[in-house]
């Protein structure tokens, strides 16, 4: 289980997270929706700890720490619980597709070279990318870079992926195989929580939906009840906007 409590986060005079609260249960997908601006990506990063929160507590499985106050040894722990998919896919440049999805496995978690070589290809395998092992990122397509970093996401065997717009970088015809490639994951039990502006995948995917804009948690619930009934005037606007926009993927 995930647990976010009363996070805040301040960049100079703005308050972009204004006591955030959010609990994620074993095993379930929670996307999380807003406007730019409203803090989700925010949150993401301060649950990994890419960003430090100014105060809250943080959860996950059997390891509570204070924002404010969490040592190394702590926000250790909690990387070693989790992985980021970063919507720029942040890969090494340097490094070929299986150099960097073993990058984690042999720096971080001390894992011999010949086993992480195992995994990864392993790994790229089951993305789609079994002929691109000694590809460099600048060879692969945006799809295919973000499959890597899904795949060295993956290959960690952590309790939770926190996946930050996955889709927003790739070309429109990408989109698809990477929200499918997503899917798969979802489909192995592991716990998610994704930042997206893709609507028919929360609807299809998610078993939570999270509305927020301005900092704070708007509205959240189902996603039968979110897109089909929302209560707040707020997410009517926001949805109905977004998804008359929306293109169709096939997922």
């Amino acid at each position: 289980m995930i647990e976010v409590k009363h996070v805040k986060k301040v960049f100079g005079k703005l308050e972009v997270l204004k006591d955030v609260s959010v609990e994620v249960k074993d095993g379930e997908v929670v996307v999380i929706l807003g406007p730019s601006g409203s803090g989700k990506t925010t949150l993401l990063r301060c649950i990994n700890f890419l960003e430090n929160a100014d105060s809250g507590e943080l959860t996950v499985g059997d390891i509570q720490v204070d924002f404010k106050k969490a040592s190394k040894k702590e926000i250790l722990a909690i990387r070693r619980k989790t992985s980021f998919v970063f919507q720029n896919y942040n890969l090494f440049a340097n490094k070929t597709a299986i150099e960097n999805v073993m990058e984690g496995l042999v720096t971080a978690r001390r894992v011999p070279k010949d086993i992480a070589q195992k995994r990864a290809k392993e790994a790229l395998n089951w993305v789609g990318l079994s002929d691109k092992y000694d590809y460099y990122p600048s060879q692969l397509s945006g799809g295919q870079q973000q499959r890597v970093g899904i795949a060295r996401a993956f290959v960690l065997d952590p309790e939770v992926i926190l996946f930050d717009e996955p889709t927003s970088a790739l070309d429109p015809e990408l989109v698809g195989e990477t929200l499918e490639i997503i899917k798969k994951v979802a489909e192995k039990g592991i716990t998610m929580i994704v930042v997206t502006h893709e609507m028919s995948f929360a609807q299809e995917v998610a078993d939570k939906v999270i509305f927020m804009d301005g900092g704070v948690v708007v509205e959240e619930g189902p996603p039968e009840e979110i897109f089909t009934n929302p209560k707040e005037e707020r997410t009517k606007q926001f949805l109905s906007r977004i998804i008359s926009l929306e293109p169709t993927y096939s997922i």
